[in-house]
């Protein structure tokens, strides 16, 4: 299915972000005069050097970090606490929940809310069950965590983030733990669940392969303390396709990340 943005919609939207942690040894600034707007259905992807900040702004973004100052709008309106139903958060480590099997796992977050929100049982368990479908592992609903892959957990994982059904999903570096196979996998599974659901998605990662086959737009972070130096759309069709990353285009777009992030200090 060919993804189609909506271009005129902003789904994220920060102005003049900076932080400043607090330590023993005194203040560390961390993020610095951030701006950035995503829009609506789109697929856009931070990259940065090590410890420039890119995990504390998806932290901010989910409403699990308050910053210094600044300000983020979801759909228009701030986000100062985690609202799920706005955001959904995908972590590095996919933390199930070793005694619940897969399926509940993906129910989990739905059945804190269900009573609040009179959902029954059955409609919560249809809902987890699409999501199960959506990633690829009908059949292995009754599994637990120990009795699955890494590539496996994630998916769940992905489910789990999509069952409340949010229009926006962070994600923090979800397949850096995978070994290189299993990653590209994952990364056109998920570019397979994206284009189905349209949902706005920010990933964060280290690799310039992963970022430039799965986005939108590009954002360079410099080191510390983190500001956004490039902005680089990635205008290659979709559905992409693993022979694209041997096409000079991609190498050209790769290449200007990387001469963007060694260039830092």
């Amino acid at each position: 299915m060919q993804h189609v943005a909506h271009l005129d919609e902003t789904a994220i939207e920060v102005a003049n972000l900076s932080h400043i942690y607090a330590g023993a040894q005194g203040t560390v600034p961390a993020l610095e005069e951030i701006s950035m707007r995503v829009g609506s259905g789109r697929f856009t992807v931070i990259v940065g050097p090590s410890g420039c900040g890119k995990t504390s702004l998806l932290m901010m973004l989910a409403g699990l970090r308050a910053q210094s100052q600044g300000t983020i709008l979801c759909h228009g309106r701030p986000i100062s606490d985690p609202d799920p139903k706005r955001v959904g958060v995908i972590f590095q480590e996919a933390s199930l929940y070793p005694w619940l099997s897969a399926l509940d796992n993906i129910e989990f977050p739905l059945s804190l809310r269900g009573a609040r929100e009179r959902e029954t049982r059955q409609q919560r368990r249809a809902r987890a069950e699409a999501m199960l479908r959506l990633v690829g592992l009908e059949g292995f609903g009754e599994r637990f965590p120990y009795e699955l892959s890494g590539g496996m957990k994630q998916r769940v994982s992905i489910a789990r983030g999509l069952v409340q059904d949010p229009p926006v999903l962070l994600m923090d570096e979800p397949f850096a733990a995978l070994d290189e196979q299993t990653r590209m996998t994952m990364g056109h599974e998920l570019l397979r669940i994206w284009s189905t659901m349209l949902k706005t998605v920010v990933f964060i990662t280290h690799s310039l392969t992963e970022a430039v086959y799965l986005a939108d737009e590009v954002l360079v972070m410099s080191a510390r303390p983190g500001r956004i130096i490039d902005r680089i759309a990635v205008n290659l069709p979709r559905p992409r396709t693993y022979e694209m990353m041997a096409t000079d285009v991609f190498g050209q777009l790769r290449d200007r990340i990387w001469q963007q992030i060694r260039k830092t200090p």
